[in-house]
């Protein structure tokens, strides 16, 4: 199981919300490379990145922030916040990212989903947020009618081979993940997972790993210190 720390970033910094609310900021650092470098420094090889701006307005808005962290890293960086068309993949493909994530773009209009993921395979990934287990979309502001768990087996059926689910009212309370929806969302066949929001316990990690889940991301547990880099990456596997 892949163990991918999370940087969000807000105007250059990286920071934290809690539920996915842009009201409830908190700020780690003005300098989000440096803390992409402790991540590998304490031997991290993949690195989860979202511009939050860019969720937000659907722009890309800290472009030269993650292309700096992609640069000046060995990691394989995720990135996502703001991808809504073909242009906006190729551009951070372009810089050196490994995996990009789309989520409004998905939830909107399925065959843009089916069309990128035809084109780019492994390299693509839909983020599937939810609220009330509801997909929520545009940075999280406007709730949709999709079902989670069954908007990732629409997916499934449409080629995407990669879903980051994440139950925002989990996301950076520290307060445990929904476990029951990993359970259910494994059992989807052609699908690789990853879990996202609210994972705090190595025995959380040992649990989705048991599942089959194919990633977890980790963000304000490592921040606040709750587990570590070395604890984490010896449930993954020597090869995260």
């Amino acid at each position: 199981m892949k163990i991918i720390p999370a940087i969000d970033i807000i105007s250059g910094r990286a920071v934290r919300l809690e539920k996915g609310d842009y009201n409830k900021i908190t700020e780690y650092s003005e300098n989000p490379v440096d803390v992409a470098k402790v991540f590998y420094n304490a031997g991290a090889t993949e690195l989860h990145v979202v511009d939050l701006d860019g969720a937000k307005t659907g722009r890309l808005e800290n472009l030269e922030v993650i292309r700096q962290i992609i640069n000046e890293t060995k990691l394989n960086v995720e990135v996502g916040g703001g991808i809504r068309n073909e242009e906006r993949i190729k551009i951070y493909l372009d810089c050196g990212a490994k995996r990009i994530i789309i989520g409004t773009a998905a939830a909107e209009k399925i065959d843009f989903a089916k069309e990128m993921a035809s084109k780019y395979g492994q390299s693509l990934m839909v983020g599937v947020d939810t609220k009330d287990s509801f997909v929520a979309t545009r940075g999280w502001i406007n709730s949709t009618k999709l079902d989670g768990v069954e908007f990732c087996k629409t997916l499934a059926s449409a080629g995407v081979k990669h879903v980051i689910y994440t139950d925002v009212s989990k996301d950076g309370m520290l307060s445990g993940t929904n476990m029951e929806v990993y359970k259910e969302l494994s059992q989807i066949r052609g699908l690789n997972i990853t879990a996202s929001g609210g994972i705090t316990s190595l025995e959380e990690l040992s649990t989705l790993k048991s599942l089959g889940i194919w990633g977890a991301i980790l963000g304000k547990a490592l921040y606040a210190g709750k587990i570590s880099m070395k604890e984490v990456l010896m449930i993954g596997g020597s090869k995260c």
